[in-house]
């Protein structure tokens, strides 16, 4: 006779509590390190459904102005995750978090594909690099050092 014996591990401890990610002050906060990279860098903030950080993963290492992106490496790191919803968020080298057009375009395109997995993208976070504490040719009346594509309406999250 051959058995098989499945083994359920079962945590003894609850996890400590996880730190919220509400706003894009909070993303800004949580990706700070990457202000001064001489390389744009794309990361995926996976969190649960409380919006509790689960995991911050870089998805790319690009060059000085630019960063390959496909949806299925920023999808693969939700799901591994087993995330509820992500936030999206690159640096700028320049310093400017202004949006380029393929920012935008690859936003979309990270809505949509997040729609058929039913993970929502809640927002795409442009971190720039402050001088004197104001933002590098933001426009940024606040003098923020990033730019949420949410709240300046660029993309539907919807």
């Amino acid at each position: 006779m051959n058995y098989m014996t499945a083994m359920i591990q079962l945590p003894l401890v609850k996890d400590a509590p996880r730190e919220r990610v509400r706003t894009p002050e909070d993303v800004s906060r949580v990706c700070d390190d990457l202000r001064g990279l001489a390389q744009e860098t794309f990361h995926v903030l996976a969190l649960d459904v409380k919006n509790n950080l689960v995991n911050r993963h870089m998805v790319t290492l690009g060059l000085v102005d630019a960063s390959l992106v496909h949806p299925r490496e920023v999808l693969r790191v939700a799901i591994v995750e087993n995330a509820s919803a992500i936030i999206l968020a690159h640096n700028h080298p320049s310093g400017d978090p202004t949006p380029s057009a393929e920012d935008i375009r690859i936003t979309r395109q990270l809505v949509e594909a997040g729609k058929i997995v039913e993970i929502k993208v809640l927002d795409h976070i442009i971190i720039g690099r402050c001088v004197d504490g104001s933002a590098v040719n933001s426009g940024d009346p606040n003098g923020r050092c990033f730019v949420s594509m949410r709240e300046e309406g660029i993309c539907d999250f919807s």
